[in-house]
């Protein structure tokens, strides 16, 4: 059985859906973030840099922190969703959403969604960075059924929830139709939809 320390946030969500997708039982730890608690002591000793997600596997008695370290540790335990053919590619699309994708969509959220007014200067810059990034995505789909190439794999499951934002972004994510054909066909698996809304059961990936 697995831990999972996690909040509802994309990275959150991410282990979520990867749990559902290769069907392993899991509990979840709930992490209030408003209230701080990830900086609890305790905490602390499974996540050093106080973030959320993280998971205790009992089956080997590990702990892994970082999102990307459990996605490919998840999909190394379970021989899923993680092709050794097309590894380089899957840890290529995997780390472009680790060290770019996310961070820059989190950077718009911050002043877009969270602080609107408060920098006109950030408000700018990260609503230009995310435009470009559902653009190279969008390429990348153009003559790829997924991130990675012809198979579903942890960098699809990595990237989907920080895209499930979409509707806080003011992009408009219909207009970018290799994007949103990769977008729905992945809400529409039965273990998105599960993983998705593993704090809040009437959740769902919203619609384009």
């Amino acid at each position: 059985m697995i831990e999972l320390f996690s909040a509802n946030t994309p990275n959150g969500k991410k282990i979520s859906i990867m749990l559902e997708e290769i069907g392993y039982e899991y509990e979840v730890k709930k992490v209030d973030l408003d209230k701080g608690e990830q900086f609890n002591p305790e905490f602390k000793k499974i996540s050093p840099f106080s973030k959320i997600p993280v998971i205790i596997d009992h089956k080997t008695n590990q702990t892994v922190f970082e999102s990307g370290a459990i996605l490919i540790y998840l999909a190394e335990q379970s021989g899923k969703f993680y092709q050794e053919k097309n590894r380089l590619e899957i840890n290529q699309w995997l780390m472009a959403q680790m060290g770019y994708v996310g961070p820059m969509l989190g950077q718009h959220h911050q002043f877009h969604h969270y602080n609107p007014g408060k920098s006109q200067f950030g408000e700018e810059r990260y609503f230009k960075i995310s435009k470009r990034i559902y653009s190279e995505l969008d390429e990348r789909l153009s003559n790829h059924r997924f991130l990675s190439g012809d198979d579903y794999t942890i960098a699809d499951i990595g990237t989907f929830p920080w895209i499930a934002r979409h509707e806080w972004h003011d992009i408009g994510l219909k207009n970018y139709k290799n994007l949103s054909r990769w977008y729905l066909e992945i809400s529409e698996r039965d273990a998105v939809k599960k993983g998705f809304s593993f704090m809040d059961q009437k959740e769902m990936p919203p619609k384009p």
